[in-house]
């Protein structure tokens, strides 16, 4: 059995979300999300519309995602790796280069962004008033 994992924050769910969970899991038989917590992103600068709870039951219900776990710090990911047997580690396009240090425990994806959408873009969009993009 193969298994993946990949980490997020997963606030205001979309389509780009919904893709990177998907192409996640068609790398493997079992797919681990790191959901990140509310402090930990305090510490990355961010502020999210929902809190850890809502966003964590939100990606447990995905068909795709077989184990969800809290992500509480950048340093954890080793960890995570190795309590959970992961083959592989994927992450979005736009960290690529950032997690090659975990290469010596398991492969390591940057899989493709969806293009035209993201969380921060919905945001700015919704307090603008403009209607998000189909």
């Amino acid at each position: 059995m193969k298994r993946v994992i990949t980490y997020g924050t997963f606030d205001l769910f979309h389509i780009g979300h919904l893709n990177i969970l998907k192409r996640a899991r068609e790398l493997g038989d079992y797919l681990v999300v790191g959901v990140s917590s509310d402090e930990f992103n305090a510490v990355k600068g961010k502020k999210c519309a929902y809190p850890y709870g809502h966003r964590s039951r939100i990606v447990e219900a995905i068909r795709f995602v077989d184990k969800v776990i809290p992500e509480h710090s950048w340093e954890q990911k080793e960890a995570d790796i190795r309590e959970n047997a992961i083959d592989i580690f994927v992450m979005g396009d736009d960290w690529e280069g950032k997690f090659d240090n975990l290469r010596s425990l398991c492969e390591v994806v940057y899989l493709p962004r969806t293009p035209d959408i993201s969380t921060t873009e919905i945001k700015n969009e919704i307090a603008s008033g403009s209607k998000p993009k189909d």
